[in-house]
């Protein structure tokens, strides 16, 4: 009878540099890979945030026909074509006259979550904020997202006045014209908001009451 007869072969396992290597060319290709489509994905998401931010601009501003992108430089407020946002800018917001109805203040800080990222149109004639917009916050879904899906919270930017300091109250304690009502559960949020505005306002209300329009 013939037997047969297996053979084990040893092999061997690949070396700590092949490994290495192979590793490497494989983040390298997924680092390019990532950055190819971030680099074809931009114009769109910087378009779409253009959209988005124009939008809110004639939300928070009742009335506006026409906005402008303006910098502030050396006391005045001259109109922009730059991309970029930066602190110094602001949107202004005219009628169909071009006369100019107030201003749209971009603000951040930190929320309970991450950053929050504000814009609020201000009337400069009747120091009052006339409407507020989350334009970017990561803030607890069902409580702290509240400060952009509570219409009641919402209602509080419609007319509120900026002198003295915005402050917060219980909700349903508002009496002066400069309190908000905070959201109930969503405290932290909603003083964030609050401190937001004070600390953009003590930027901008100063700036904006001695401008010189280009």
């Amino acid at each position: 009878m013939k037997t047969d007869v297996i053979q084990w072969h040893d092999q061997k396992e690949p070396s700590l540099i092949k490994l290495i290597l192979t590793l490497s060319i494989a983040a390298l290709l997924s680092g390019v890979a990532i950055i190819g489509i971030y680099e074809i994905t931009l114009p769109t998401i910087t378009a779409y945030k253009a959209k988005m931010l124009r939008e809110a601009v004639f939300k928070v501003l009742p009335g506006v026909r026409q906005i402008k992108k303006l910098r502030y430089h050396e006391g005045r407020l001259q109109a922009s074509t730059s991309e970029e946002n930066d602190t110094d800018m602001i949107y202004g917001g005219y009628d169909n006259a071009g006369r100019l109805i107030g201003y749209a203040i971009t603000g951040e800080g930190p929320g309970f979550q991450d950053t929050i990222r504000i814009l609020y149109g201000y009337l400069p004639d009747k120091r009052q904020i006339v409407g507020m917009a989350v334009l970017e916050s990561r803030e607890t879904p069902g409580l702290g997202d509240k400060i952009y899906k509570d219409a009641d919270f919402q209602e509080n930017f419609k007319q509120l006045a900026v002198v003295p300091p915005i402050s917060l109250v219980k909700k349903g304690r508002k009496t002066a014209p400069n309190q908000v009502d905070a959201i109930s559960g969503a405290t932290i949020s909603s003083k964030a908001i609050v401190k937001i505005l004070n600390q953009t306002n003590e930027k901008w209300l100063t700036r904006l009451s001695s401008v010189k329009p280009e």
